[in-house]
């Protein structure tokens, strides 16, 4: 796209998790290799609306700077996405930022996401190694499962997956694409498949992988393109046969 002079912003504010979510529009000088971080510092610079009206400085999230943190999430364009890597020459002459809707707003831009770590803590998405260190080395990783596994490590808890899923709402208790991912991680490793039942058994329940309605719409989402419809699938293979040994028993 031809490079603009100006941009037009629109950004949906909420002052905080009570108050009535409202927009903003701001006209902003377009710079070369701007990102939409490098757009809100300079908003956050000269917080005046398109007419020239003083108000408050935009509050969001930015860590790492370069897709890795997570924190910097939201809805741009109708896309969400992380603020560090869209571009803004990529996005038009008028870009819309809004919040994620799926998780609690707590000031304009930022969300609170600790459903997610609910969710992983749900699923006992970590290795059990407590009390193991004299025990010596674990057990050895074959470079192909090492890489295979390395693929569903990189998430990073960004929510993506969660706010492209239709199932996953104020309505639904649905534990979402990363927490299902991570039971398939944690399920390959060695010595964390020790609490495969346990993850297997959270999935089970109100709110697990049954509600999946396959819509697909989180491996698109996801910035890491983690194969999470793969890894959905391979987990439901897993549920199947530890009922097929429960039902042999």
């Amino acid at each position: 796209m031809n490079k603009p002079d100006q941009l037009t912003v629109r950004v949906k504010r909420q002052d905080n998790p009570q108050a009535k979510p409202y927009w903003e529009e701001y006209r902003i000088k377009f710079r070369p290799y701007m990102n939409v971080i490098t757009l809100l510092q300079d908003l956050r610079k000269n917080p005046r609306t398109f007419d020239g009206r003083l108000t408050s400085a935009i509050a969001w999230e930015a860590s790492c700077l370069e897709e890795v943190c997570g924190t910097c999430t939201m809805v741009i364009n109708g896309k969400v996405r992380q603020a560090c890597s869209a571009l803004v020459h990529m996005l038009g002459e008028q870009i819309t930022i809004e919040p994620m809707s799926k998780f609690p707003v707590v000031r304009d831009l930022i969300v609170d996401r600790s459903a997610i770590f609910k969710n992983f803590k749900r699923v006992k998405a970590w290795v059990p190694i407590d009390g193991t260190h004299a025990l010596g080395p674990g057990p050895r990783i074959s470079p192909e499962d090492a890489l295979e596994n390395y693929q569903l490590s990189r998430c990073i808890a960004c929510g993506c997956c969660m706010e492209a899923c239709p199932q996953f709402n104020e309505r639904s208790d649905f534990i979402g694409a990363a927490a299902i991912n991570q039971v398939r991680l944690f399920n390959a490793h060695p010595t964390g498949k020790v609490l495969k039942k346990d993850r297997l058994g959270a999935l089970m329940g109100e709110g697990g992988i049954e509600d999946c309605g396959n819509a697909q719409n989180c491996v698109k989402a996801c910035p890491k393109e983690i194969p999470l419809v793969t890894s959905i699938i391979e987990v439901n293979r897993q549920i199947t046969f530890s009922l097929l040994d429960l039902f042999k028993k």
